[in-house]
């Protein structure tokens, strides 16, 4: 049996001022070729599906020609909310959909859902555990001691009558974690000593009785403890951290219990993201340049700051994101002191020092009165000041 796992479609997705819907009807056009190439059984979708609550028409038009085009395959659809999902949206048409082998489940309500798909030469049961919350399993696990999200989802795996004779497959959408190290994270991930993105952690070690663990959450593809338990990672870059991701999708073979193979297989984008770095004028000196219909986030070296960069840029690099510098003027500002820095100063002053840290130069007052203007429309300065 071949399963195909993908999650974090973050679908509806901007990358500063660029809308990604081109970028993702690309990569699902991928994924369906995929699907068709490499004779695929079900798809795993690990949650994330939308990139907000409320999703975009466009959004929703894409998701809907997905899953149309996966149903016309007779391909099986396993589907699951993470935390950036409308558990509502996401679920709408859920009991219609299954006539069509599409499943989702978008919330916990008591009993981990499972399917036993079986094509006549393998049988599997597929478990859906979408995006879920300890406080959510302790309303239905009430005599049960749950602290954090590794006991509650312990709870929920002890109560769910998994047979460990069985294949058995699970999608997740949680923090998971290995015994030593954290996985690694992307930028539209944030990190603390016990969560991401306010996911709390979650050992590896609460899946034992699974052949295969489909994650989602984490950005960057990667196991976690064991080889089959596994972040298929999103598939496009959606940060500057993930520049050097390569991004790939993990096609799963199952030939009985305990046998499991992975082949990564790679994606590759309508627009790659890179990250330039040097002076302007040799970043877009034709000789140099590549690519021209990238997304570029470029760190500018030069030591005055460049009029109008982003507009000179995008005539060459029209997809450029982000403009940022590294020079002396900026590593001199990450040094300073800024509590230090606006003890007993008015905002003249300290106005003054940032223009002339940055600048090298003294502001004008007519671009003092500017400031000051912004200030005032802001709440930061009040006409007596």
């Amino acid at each position: 049996m071949k399963l195909l796992h993908v999650g974090d479609l973050h679908l509806g997705k901007s990358l500063g001022d660029f809308d990604l819907i081109e970028d993702q009807q690309y990569i699902l056009d991928q994924l369906l070729e995929m699907v068709e190439k490499h004779s695929v059984d079900a798809i795993l979708i690990a949650g994330d599906v939308y990139d907000k609550a409320i999703p975009s028409e466009a959004a929703t038009r894409m998701l809907d020609y997905f899953l149309s085009s996966l149903a016309k395959k007779n391909v099986y659809v396993f589907m699951i909310s993470g935390n950036h999902d409308s558990d509502e949206r996401l679920n709408y048409g859920s009991d219609l959909f299954e006539t069509n082998h599409i499943f989702i489940s978008t919330r916990y309500e008591g009993d981990l859902y499972k399917h036993t798909l079986n094509t006549g030469k393998e049988e599997v049961i597929i478990y859906l555990l979408p995006f879920v919350k300890a406080s959510q399993v302790r309303r239905y696990h009430p005599e049960a001691k749950i602290e954090s999200y590794n006991d509650a989802v312990k709870v929920i795996l002890d109560n769910a009558d998994i047979d460990d004779t069985k294949q058995n497959v699970l999608v997740a959408h949680q923090f998971v974690t290995g015994k030593s190290e954290d996985p690694a994270l992307s930028g539209s991930e944030s990190i603390g000593t016990q969560s991401v993105g306010l996911v709390e952690k979650i050992g590896y070690d609460c899946f034992d009785s699974f052949d295969y663990v489909a994650l989602g959450h984490i950005h960057s593809p990667q196991h976690v403890g064991r080889k089959e338990i596994r972040y298929s990672g999103s598939p496009l870059k959606y940060s500057l951290s993930e520049v050097n991701n390569d991004k790939s999708v993990p096609l799963i073979t199952l030939n009985g219990k305990g046998k499991v193979d992975i082949e990564l297989i790679p994606l590759k984008p309508k627009r790659d993201m890179r990250h330039l770095r040097g002076k302007i004028r040799e970043l877009l000196d034709r000789e140099n340049v590549v690519s021209s219909d990238d997304y570029i986030y470029a760190t500018l070296t030069d030591e005055e700051i460049i009029n109008d960069a982003m507009g000179i840029f995008q005539q060459i690099y029209p997809n450029t994101v982000k403009i940022d510098y590294d020079n002396s003027h900026t590593r001199a500002m990450e040094q300073v002191d800024i509590s230090k820095m606006t003890e007993n100063r008015s905002f003249d002053e300290l106005i003054s020092d940032f223009y002339r840290q940055v600048y090298g130069c003294e502001i004008t007052e007519e671009e003092m009165d500017i400031m000051r203007m912004a200030a005032r429309e802001a709440g930061v300065l009040h006409e007596a000041d």
